[in-house]
């Protein structure tokens, strides 16, 4: 099916849920919508179906594509695992790497792996950050292809390091820092048990457990609405956009300390990638 088709079978689908449920009574409405978007789901889970997987070719490509003023691939890479191991390595990410005496996310040392390794000048990688209409991502093939390499395995998060220690207590001030013009934090949205935005239940991060391991063991994951593989950084890029925060940088530091926190909490959960999502 063609990425048209899936958008037309998500609105179908979605408008379906919303006549179901107005038919009712209040106590029944949200049951119903919770098993028809689960029906939804199933529909589109199949792997044969997921266009994420299409990124996870064209990343394993650019992954052996030789770039740079070096006229070398990225298979040397160290993701922490070793030169050119990608086998497990999303699974212990963001850590904190010696080379560069930082904690990095996946797309924070690729950049860096692209600059050093290829000598690549990677503005136009980062302008393409985020794909859309007419425009591929390579930052986002390439985490598809690396982390499904860790498909089936368990989040293992890397907070032995002080730094690492360091990030982990950045990222949890962070998602507990209410700011912008309508005094929101992380915690607004995913703060306890049941919330949700219209149909959306919304995840909990302000504990361990089932909520965290499911969500961030699902991405990166396929947008159905959007026709892309879309990447963490690109999920926090937008909550930040959704709360009227400042925007932050691509690659920042404070992005990691979010996503070295979240990872915390859903520590132990499974890596399903890519998924997909409406």
């Amino acid at each position: 099916m063609t990425d048209m088709g899936f958008k037309k079978m998500a609105g179908w689908l979605a408008a379906l849920v919303l006549v179901a449920a107005s038919c009712l009574p209040a106590s029944a409405q949200q049951d119903a919508a919770e098993k028809e978007i689960e029906r939804y789901r199933a529909m589109i889970n199949d792997p044969m179906a997921n266009p994420g997987f299409l990124a996870v070719d064209r990343g394993e490509a650019l992954w052996a594509r030789k770039r740079g003023a070096k006229n070398v691939s990225l298979e040397s890479c160290d993701l922490g695992e070793g030169a050119g191991k990608l086998e497990g390595a999303y699974a212990k990410l963001p850590r904190y790497f010696k080379d560069a005496d930082r904690v990095m996310d996946l797309e924070q040392r690729l950049l860096w792996c692209m600059q050093k390794i290829q000598e690549l000048d990677t503005a136009d990688i980062v302008k393409r950050r985020f794909g859309g209409p007419g425009v591929e991502s390579d930052m986002q093939d390439l985490v598809g292809f690396i982390a499904n390499k860790s498909s089936g395995m368990k989040y293992q998060p890397q907070v032995s390091h002080p730094k690492e220690k360091e990030m982990l207590a950045v990222g949890e001030a962070l998602f507990h820092r209410r700011a912008g013009v309508n005094d929101f934090s992380c915690t607004t949205c995913h703060g306890d048990d049941g919330r949700r935005i219209r149909l959306q239940a919304l995840p909990n991060f302000a504990k361990p457990g089932k909520d965290a391991q499911e969500t961030m063991g699902s991405w990166p994951t396929y947008r159905v609405s959007q026709s892309q593989l879309r990447t963490m950084q690109h999920r926090l890029w937008d909550c930040y956009r959704q709360m009227r925060h400042p925007i932050p940088e691509y690659g920042s530091d404070g992005i990691t300390a979010l996503t070295v926190y979240m990872v915390q909490m859903g520590a132990g959960g499974e890596i399903t990638v890519p998924s997909i999502k409406r």
